[in-house]
């Protein structure tokens, strides 16, 4: 698979007609390309299995959840956030940290 549109590109923002320096992209999918909502649906289509808990993706906002009611369901759900981070390493997609919560119910 010829990967030259998906890694190691080069990226510069133009706003109104002043040039940011050129920035080196290591991963992601050309925005604003017709392939894009194919190419992002190919990056992440793996990652339901790559955990044992319920996962919702809608676009490129992902929830991973569990009920937690013990220490063997909470272990579950730690030892999914770590594959989900090697997912993210593998594929070089970061989770933003700022966006990502929690919830307790009572």
């Amino acid at each position: 698979m010829d990967t030259g549109l998906l890694f190691q590109r080069n990226q510069q923002v133009v706003v109104n007609g002043m040039k940011s320096l050129v920035a080196l992209v290591p991963s992601g999918i050309p925005q604003g390309s017709a392939l894009e909502p194919l190419l992002f649906i190919y990056f992440i289509n793996d990652m339901p299995e790559m955990v044992h808990s319920r996962i919702q993706m809608f676009a490129d906002d992902t929830k991973n959840f569990r009920t937690v009611n013990n220490p063997e369901q909470a272990q579950l759900l730690q030892d999914d956030l770590g594959s989900l981070e090697e997912w993210s390493k593998l594929w070089q997609l970061r989770f933003n940290a700022e966006n990502c919560n929690y919830a307790i119910n009572a």
